[in-house]
Protein backbone atom coordinates (compact mmCIF):
# COMPACT_ATOMS: atom_id res chain seq x y z
CA UNK A 1 0.00 0.00 0.00
CA UNK A 2 2.99 2.35 0.66
CA UNK A 3 4.07 2.00 -2.67
CA UNK A 4 1.19 2.69 -4.32
CA UNK A 5 0.45 5.89 -2.16
CA UNK A 6 4.48 6.79 -3.49
CA UNK A 7 3.42 6.87 -6.75
CA UNK A 8 1.40 9.74 -5.87
CA UNK A 9 4.12 12.54 -6.73
CA UNK A 10 4.28 10.94 -10.15
CA UNK A 11 0.56 11.65 -10.49
CA UNK A 12 0.28 14.91 -8.57
CA UNK A 13 3.50 16.13 -11.05
CA UNK A 14 0.94 14.69 -14.21
CA UNK A 15 -2.13 15.88 -13.55
CA UNK A 16 -0.57 19.20 -12.20
CA UNK A 17 2.27 19.35 -14.70
CA UNK A 18 1.19 17.54 -17.87
CA UNK A 19 -2.73 18.32 -17.44
CA UNK A 20 -2.91 21.87 -16.62
CA UNK A 21 -5.49 25.24 -17.55
CA UNK A 22 -3.28 25.58 -20.84
CA UNK A 23 -3.00 21.86 -21.28
CA UNK A 24 -6.53 21.32 -21.32
CA UNK A 25 -7.41 24.29 -23.81
CA UNK A 26 -4.57 23.28 -25.66
CA UNK A 27 -4.91 19.83 -26.36
CA UNK A 28 -8.92 20.16 -26.98
CA UNK A 29 -7.70 23.36 -29.33
CA UNK A 30 -5.52 21.25 -31.30
CA UNK A 31 -8.20 18.64 -31.83
CA UNK A 32 -10.67 20.71 -32.61
CA UNK A 33 -8.83 22.58 -35.34
CA UNK A 34 -7.05 19.45 -36.84
CA UNK A 35 -8.64 16.79 -35.71
CA UNK A 36 -6.50 13.80 -35.04
CA UNK A 37 -3.20 15.08 -36.97
CA UNK A 38 -1.37 15.71 -34.00
CA UNK A 39 -1.66 12.68 -31.54
CA UNK A 40 1.91 11.71 -32.77
CA UNK A 41 3.04 15.10 -30.94
CA UNK A 42 1.54 13.11 -27.66
CA UNK A 43 4.19 10.36 -27.32
CA UNK A 44 6.92 11.92 -27.93
CA UNK A 45 6.81 14.76 -25.40
CA UNK A 46 5.34 12.01 -22.78
CA UNK A 47 8.60 9.95 -23.77
CA UNK A 48 10.59 13.60 -23.22
CA UNK A 49 9.52 14.25 -19.77
CA UNK A 50 9.61 10.66 -18.73
CA UNK A 51 13.25 10.25 -19.79
CA UNK A 52 14.15 14.02 -17.91
CA UNK A 53 12.31 13.38 -15.22
CA UNK A 54 13.60 9.75 -13.99
CA UNK A 55 17.03 11.37 -14.50
CA UNK A 56 16.33 14.14 -12.17
CA UNK A 57 14.36 12.24 -9.98
CA UNK A 58 17.61 9.30 -9.86
CA UNK A 59 19.84 12.61 -9.33
CA UNK A 60 17.89 13.27 -6.41
CA UNK A 61 17.78 10.43 -4.98
CA UNK A 62 21.88 9.84 -4.70
CA UNK A 63 22.92 13.05 -4.51
CA UNK A 64 20.01 14.69 -2.26
CA UNK A 65 20.27 17.32 -4.66
CA UNK A 66 17.40 19.23 -6.82
CA UNK A 67 17.44 20.73 -10.13
CA UNK A 68 18.12 24.23 -9.45
CA UNK A 69 21.10 22.64 -6.92
CA UNK A 70 22.70 21.39 -10.04
CA UNK A 71 21.79 24.34 -12.02
CA UNK A 72 23.82 26.97 -10.36
CA UNK A 73 27.04 24.07 -9.50
CA UNK A 74 27.12 23.41 -13.33
CA UNK A 75 25.86 26.83 -15.78
CA UNK A 76 27.75 29.08 -13.17
CA UNK A 77 26.33 32.16 -11.01
CA UNK A 78 25.53 34.63 -13.88
CA UNK A 79 24.04 31.77 -16.68
CA UNK A 80 21.96 30.18 -13.20
CA UNK A 81 20.76 33.40 -12.29
CA UNK A 82 19.43 34.32 -15.84
CA UNK A 83 17.65 30.80 -15.42
CA UNK A 84 16.28 31.48 -11.84
CA UNK A 85 15.01 35.00 -13.54
CA UNK A 86 13.83 33.16 -16.56
CA UNK A 87 11.97 30.19 -14.54
CA UNK A 88 10.47 32.72 -11.51
CA UNK A 89 8.79 34.72 -14.41
CA UNK A 90 7.32 31.60 -16.17
CA UNK A 91 6.31 30.01 -13.04
CA UNK A 92 4.25 33.74 -12.15
CA UNK A 93 2.32 33.51 -15.28
CA UNK A 94 1.80 30.34 -14.83
CA UNK A 95 0.83 30.13 -11.39
CA UNK A 96 -1.67 33.09 -12.40
CA UNK A 97 -3.24 31.41 -14.65
CA UNK A 98 -3.71 28.35 -12.66
CA UNK A 99 -5.27 30.56 -9.56
CA UNK A 100 -7.61 31.41 -12.38
CA UNK A 101 -8.45 28.75 -13.56
CA UNK A 102 -9.41 27.06 -10.20
CA UNK A 103 -11.61 30.40 -9.59
CA UNK A 104 -13.33 29.56 -13.08
CA UNK A 105 -14.04 25.98 -12.44
CA UNK A 106 -15.46 27.25 -8.23
CA UNK A 107 -17.70 29.46 -10.50
CA UNK A 108 -18.85 27.09 -12.76
CA UNK A 109 -19.87 25.04 -9.81
CA UNK A 110 -21.41 27.13 -7.67
CA UNK A 111 -21.99 30.33 -9.52
CA UNK A 112 -20.81 32.69 -7.08
CA UNK A 113 -18.90 35.98 -8.56
CA UNK A 114 -15.36 35.29 -9.79
CA UNK A 115 -13.45 37.73 -7.66
CA UNK A 116 -15.06 36.67 -4.26
CA UNK A 117 -14.15 33.05 -5.11
CA UNK A 118 -10.71 33.70 -6.38
CA UNK A 119 -9.53 35.05 -2.77
CA UNK A 120 -11.55 32.42 -1.18
CA UNK A 121 -8.95 29.98 -3.47
CA UNK A 122 -6.27 31.33 -2.66
CA UNK A 123 -7.35 32.07 1.17
CA UNK A 124 -7.78 27.63 0.80
CA UNK A 125 -3.81 27.29 -0.55
CA UNK A 126 -2.34 29.14 1.93
CA UNK A 127 -3.80 26.96 4.66
CA UNK A 128 -3.58 23.72 2.65
CA UNK A 129 0.26 24.22 2.65
CA UNK A 130 0.24 25.57 5.84
CA UNK A 131 -1.43 22.71 7.51
CA UNK A 132 -0.63 19.96 5.33
CA UNK A 133 2.03 17.32 5.26
CA UNK A 134 3.88 17.25 1.71
CA UNK A 135 2.21 13.56 1.21
CA UNK A 136 -1.37 14.33 1.84
CA UNK A 137 -1.14 17.19 -0.95
CA UNK A 138 0.11 14.80 -3.08
CA UNK A 139 -2.52 12.31 -2.46
CA UNK A 140 -5.36 14.76 -2.71
CA UNK A 141 -4.44 16.51 -5.87
CA UNK A 142 -3.35 13.35 -7.32
CA UNK A 143 -6.49 11.43 -6.79
CA UNK A 144 -8.92 14.22 -7.38
CA UNK A 145 -7.24 14.77 -10.70
CA UNK A 146 -8.22 11.41 -11.96
CA UNK A 147 -11.92 12.71 -12.20
CA UNK A 148 -10.20 13.79 -15.50
CA UNK A 149 -10.44 9.84 -16.56
CA UNK A 150 -14.72 10.99 -17.34
CA UNK A 151 -12.64 12.52 -20.79
CA UNK A 152 -11.54 9.06 -21.41
CA UNK A 153 -15.00 7.50 -21.11
CA UNK A 154 -16.43 10.42 -23.02
CA UNK A 155 -13.62 10.31 -25.89
CA UNK A 156 -14.92 6.49 -26.28
CA UNK A 157 -18.96 7.55 -26.08
CA UNK A 158 -18.55 9.87 -28.90
CA UNK A 159 -17.39 7.27 -30.99
CA UNK A 160 -14.21 8.59 -32.75
CA UNK A 161 -12.97 7.43 -36.08
CA UNK A 162 -10.28 5.01 -34.67
CA UNK A 163 -8.66 4.94 -38.06
CA UNK A 164 -7.99 8.45 -38.60
CA UNK A 165 -7.23 8.95 -34.51
CA UNK A 166 -4.20 5.73 -35.48
CA UNK A 167 -2.82 7.59 -38.65
CA UNK A 168 -3.17 10.43 -35.99
CA UNK A 169 0.14 8.85 -34.57
CA UNK A 170 2.41 8.85 -37.80
CA UNK A 171 4.14 11.85 -37.96
CA UNK A 172 4.11 14.36 -40.68
CA UNK A 173 3.19 17.61 -41.42
CA UNK A 174 -0.01 19.45 -42.39
CA UNK A 175 -0.02 21.02 -45.53
CA UNK A 176 -2.85 23.47 -44.75
CA UNK A 177 -2.17 26.46 -42.46
CA UNK A 178 1.28 24.75 -41.83
CA UNK A 179 2.48 27.48 -39.44
CA UNK A 180 -0.34 27.16 -37.15
CA UNK A 181 0.42 23.60 -37.38
CA UNK A 182 3.72 24.28 -36.44
CA UNK A 183 2.57 26.61 -33.50
CA UNK A 184 0.43 23.79 -31.78
CA UNK A 185 3.02 20.83 -32.66
CA UNK A 186 5.66 23.54 -30.49
CA UNK A 187 2.96 24.19 -27.83
CA UNK A 188 2.14 20.93 -27.55
CA UNK A 189 6.01 20.09 -26.60
CA UNK A 190 6.27 22.88 -24.56
CA UNK A 191 3.28 21.87 -22.76
CA UNK A 192 4.59 18.47 -22.27
CA UNK A 193 8.12 19.50 -21.06
CA UNK A 194 7.71 22.85 -19.25
CA UNK A 195 10.47 23.59 -16.78
CA UNK A 196 8.74 24.00 -13.57
CA UNK A 197 7.56 20.01 -13.86
CA UNK A 198 10.67 19.12 -13.44
CA UNK A 199 11.63 21.49 -10.72
CA UNK A 200 9.06 19.90 -8.32
CA UNK A 201 9.41 16.42 -9.39
CA UNK A 202 13.27 16.49 -7.94
CA UNK A 203 12.43 18.77 -5.17
CA UNK A 204 9.28 16.53 -4.56
CA UNK A 205 11.97 13.63 -4.19
CA UNK A 206 14.37 15.45 -1.68
CA UNK A 207 11.21 16.09 0.18
CA UNK A 208 9.94 12.36 0.55
CA UNK A 209 14.08 11.84 1.50
CA UNK A 210 14.58 9.38 -1.68
CA UNK A 211 17.72 7.26 -1.30
CA UNK A 212 19.16 4.98 -4.13
CA UNK A 213 16.62 1.97 -2.92
CA UNK A 214 14.20 4.15 -4.22
CA UNK A 215 15.35 4.46 -7.90
CA UNK A 216 12.64 2.18 -9.09
CA UNK A 217 9.89 4.27 -7.09
CA UNK A 218 11.73 7.17 -9.12
CA UNK A 219 11.45 4.81 -12.19
CA UNK A 220 7.36 4.16 -11.46
CA UNK A 221 6.51 7.53 -10.94
CA UNK A 222 8.32 8.89 -13.93
CA UNK A 223 6.41 6.15 -16.08
CA UNK A 224 2.99 5.56 -14.49
CA UNK A 225 2.57 9.62 -13.55
CA UNK A 226 3.37 11.23 -17.39
CA UNK A 227 2.10 7.52 -18.98
CA UNK A 228 -1.30 8.61 -17.17
CA UNK A 229 -1.14 12.31 -18.20
CA UNK A 230 0.10 11.39 -21.61
CA UNK A 231 -3.13 9.25 -21.61
CA UNK A 232 -5.67 12.19 -20.54
CA UNK A 233 -4.19 14.18 -23.39
CA UNK A 234 -4.75 11.51 -25.83
CA UNK A 235 -8.66 11.77 -24.30
CA UNK A 236 -8.96 15.25 -24.65
CA UNK A 237 -7.32 16.16 -28.03
CA UNK A 238 -10.05 13.03 -29.16
CA UNK A 239 -12.74 14.92 -27.69
CA UNK A 240 -12.17 17.95 -29.83
CA UNK A 241 -11.52 16.29 -33.01
CA UNK A 242 -14.66 13.87 -32.31
CA UNK A 243 -17.53 17.08 -30.76
CA UNK A 244 -15.68 20.13 -31.37
CA UNK A 245 -14.16 19.93 -34.77
CA UNK A 246 -17.76 19.17 -36.69
CA UNK A 247 -19.41 21.50 -35.59
CA UNK A 248 -17.03 24.81 -36.13
CA UNK A 249 -16.69 25.23 -31.95
CA UNK A 250 -13.10 26.87 -30.13
CA UNK A 251 -13.01 25.57 -26.92
CA UNK A 252 -11.52 28.74 -25.52
CA UNK A 253 -13.08 28.42 -21.89
CA UNK A 254 -13.67 25.89 -19.47
CA UNK A 255 -17.20 25.82 -19.44
CA UNK A 256 -16.81 24.73 -23.21
CA UNK A 257 -14.52 21.97 -22.08
CA UNK A 258 -16.27 20.47 -19.87
CA UNK A 259 -18.91 20.23 -22.44
CA UNK A 260 -16.93 17.30 -23.94
CA UNK A 261 -17.99 15.17 -21.17
CA UNK A 262 -21.21 16.26 -20.83
CA UNK A 263 -22.48 16.25 -24.00
CA UNK A 264 -22.26 12.31 -24.21
CA UNK A 265 -22.54 11.41 -20.72
CA UNK A 266 -25.18 14.05 -19.32
CA UNK A 267 -25.10 15.68 -15.99
CA UNK A 268 -23.09 13.13 -14.16
CA UNK A 269 -20.42 13.75 -16.68
CA UNK A 270 -19.91 17.75 -16.56
CA UNK A 271 -19.99 17.38 -12.70
CA UNK A 272 -17.20 15.07 -13.01
CA UNK A 273 -15.25 16.77 -15.44
CA UNK A 274 -15.79 20.17 -13.53
CA UNK A 275 -14.17 18.55 -10.04
CA UNK A 276 -11.29 16.84 -12.31
CA UNK A 277 -10.33 20.23 -14.09
CA UNK A 278 -10.62 22.05 -10.48
CA UNK A 279 -8.46 19.52 -8.83
CA UNK A 280 -6.31 19.17 -12.09
CA UNK A 281 -5.37 23.14 -11.83
CA UNK A 282 -5.36 23.09 -8.03
CA UNK A 283 -2.46 20.47 -8.28
CA UNK A 284 -0.61 22.54 -11.04
CA UNK A 285 -1.33 25.83 -8.50
CA UNK A 286 0.61 23.54 -6.39
CA UNK A 287 3.03 22.86 -8.53
CA UNK A 288 4.18 26.28 -9.47
CA UNK A 289 3.49 27.78 -5.95
CA UNK A 290 6.56 25.16 -4.46
CA UNK A 291 8.79 24.85 -7.44
CA UNK A 292 9.12 29.40 -7.56
CA UNK A 293 10.17 29.11 -3.99
CA UNK A 294 11.96 25.72 -4.18
CA UNK A 295 14.22 27.59 -7.14
CA UNK A 296 14.52 30.75 -4.96
CA UNK A 297 15.73 28.88 -1.83
CA UNK A 298 17.78 25.98 -3.32
CA UNK A 299 19.19 28.65 -5.79
CA UNK A 300 20.39 31.17 -2.31
CA UNK A 301 21.09 28.60 -0.16
CA UNK A 302 18.19 28.70 2.05
CA UNK A 303 16.36 26.10 4.55
CA UNK A 304 13.78 24.98 2.34
CA UNK A 305 10.99 22.26 1.80
CA UNK A 306 7.88 21.11 3.60
CA UNK A 307 9.58 18.17 4.95
CA UNK A 308 10.56 21.08 7.75
CA UNK A 309 8.80 23.26 9.91
CA UNK A 310 7.19 26.67 8.57
CA UNK A 311 9.02 28.62 10.97
CA UNK A 312 12.47 25.98 10.47
CA UNK A 313 12.32 27.51 6.97
CA UNK A 314 11.02 31.05 7.21
CA UNK A 315 12.17 32.42 3.83
CA UNK A 316 10.99 29.36 2.10
CA UNK A 317 7.47 30.14 3.54
CA UNK A 318 7.43 33.47 2.87
CA UNK A 319 8.48 33.35 -0.85
CA UNK A 320 5.22 30.94 -1.07
CA UNK A 321 2.86 33.52 0.76
CA UNK A 322 4.12 36.29 -1.51
CA UNK A 323 4.15 34.03 -5.26
CA UNK A 324 0.56 33.31 -3.81
CA UNK A 325 0.10 36.86 -3.07
CA UNK A 326 1.92 37.77 -6.80
CA UNK A 327 -0.33 35.64 -8.67
CA UNK A 328 -3.93 36.58 -7.32
CA UNK A 329 -2.84 40.50 -7.77
CA UNK A 330 -2.14 39.54 -11.84
CA UNK A 331 -5.21 37.81 -11.75
CA UNK A 332 -7.12 40.34 -10.15
CA UNK A 333 -6.22 42.64 -13.46
CA UNK A 334 -8.87 41.01 -15.25
CA UNK A 335 -6.71 39.25 -17.68
CA UNK A 336 -7.80 36.06 -19.49
CA UNK A 337 -6.46 32.80 -17.59
CA UNK A 338 -6.08 30.78 -20.35
CA UNK A 339 -4.45 33.15 -23.09
CA UNK A 340 -1.83 33.89 -19.92
CA UNK A 341 -1.19 30.78 -20.04
CA UNK A 342 -0.63 29.97 -23.48
CA UNK A 343 1.98 32.69 -22.92
CA UNK A 344 3.57 31.21 -20.55
CA UNK A 345 4.03 27.64 -22.01
CA UNK A 346 5.54 29.81 -24.95
CA UNK A 347 7.81 31.33 -22.77
CA UNK A 348 8.65 28.26 -20.57
CA UNK A 349 9.88 26.67 -24.18
CA UNK A 350 12.78 29.04 -25.03
CA UNK A 351 14.00 28.74 -21.18
CA UNK A 352 13.84 24.41 -21.53
CA UNK A 353 17.82 23.84 -22.52
CA UNK A 354 18.97 25.57 -19.54
CA UNK A 355 17.00 23.20 -17.41
CA UNK A 356 17.62 20.39 -19.35
CA UNK A 357 21.48 20.55 -20.21
CA UNK A 358 22.36 20.81 -16.53
CA UNK A 359 20.27 17.69 -15.62
CA UNK A 360 22.02 15.56 -18.53
CA UNK A 361 25.23 16.47 -17.33
CA UNK A 362 24.72 15.94 -13.99
CA UNK A 363 23.26 12.83 -14.08
CA UNK A 364 25.66 11.27 -16.81
CA UNK A 365 28.72 12.49 -13.33
CA UNK A 366 30.30 9.56 -12.37
CA UNK A 367 31.68 11.47 -9.85
CA UNK A 368 28.05 12.39 -8.80
CA UNK A 369 26.26 9.54 -9.46
CA UNK A 370 28.75 6.70 -9.15
CA UNK A 371 27.42 3.39 -10.63
CA UNK A 372 23.75 4.93 -10.88
CA UNK A 373 24.76 7.21 -13.71
CA UNK A 374 23.34 7.16 -16.81
CA UNK A 375 23.28 4.19 -18.72
CA UNK A 376 23.80 4.00 -22.87
CA UNK A 377 19.72 4.26 -23.37
CA UNK A 378 19.39 7.45 -21.24
CA UNK A 379 22.03 9.23 -22.50
CA UNK A 380 20.57 8.45 -26.31
CA UNK A 381 17.47 9.85 -25.70
CA UNK A 382 18.63 12.77 -23.69
CA UNK A 383 20.85 13.53 -26.23
CA UNK A 384 17.89 13.22 -29.05
CA UNK A 385 15.74 15.12 -27.49
CA UNK A 386 17.91 17.83 -25.99
CA UNK A 387 17.97 18.48 -29.88
CA UNK A 388 14.10 18.32 -29.57
CA UNK A 389 14.61 21.24 -27.11
CA UNK A 390 17.15 23.42 -28.83
CA UNK A 391 14.89 23.20 -31.68
CA UNK A 392 11.52 24.02 -30.11
CA UNK A 393 13.33 26.97 -28.43
CA UNK A 394 14.60 28.73 -30.88
CA UNK A 395 10.77 28.04 -33.58
CA UNK A 396 8.40 29.32 -30.16
CA UNK A 397 8.91 33.06 -30.51
CA UNK A 398 8.60 33.49 -34.50
CA UNK A 399 5.82 30.85 -34.86
CA UNK A 400 4.07 32.46 -31.49
CA UNK A 401 4.69 35.71 -33.91
CA UNK A 402 3.49 34.57 -36.96
CA UNK A 403 0.34 32.92 -35.58
CA UNK A 404 -0.80 35.78 -34.10
CA UNK A 405 -0.76 33.65 -30.73
CA UNK A 406 -2.19 30.24 -32.43
CA UNK A 407 -5.20 32.70 -33.56
CA UNK A 408 -4.59 32.27 -37.85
Amino acid sequence: MSKIFGVALGILAAIGGFVDIGDLVFNISAGATFGYQLMWVLPIGVIGIIVYSEMCGRVAAVSKKAVFDTVRERVGFSAGLGALIASEVVNLMTLAAELGGVAISLQLLCGLPYRWLLVLAVLGFAIVIWVMSFEWIERVFGYGGLCLLVFAVAAMKLSPDWGKLGNGFVPHVAQNNSLLYLYFVVGLLGAAMTPYEVYFYSSGGVEEEWTPKDIGLNRANAIIGYGLGGFFSVALMTTGAALFLGHGISPEHLGTIALGAQVPLGTIGLLLALVGILFAVGGASIDTVFSGAYNLAQFCGWEWGRYRTNANAPRFTLTWIVLLVLGMGIVMTGVDAVVLTEYAVIFSVVALPLTYIPILLVANDEQYMGRHRNGRLANVLGGVYLVVIMVVALSAIPLMILTNVGQN
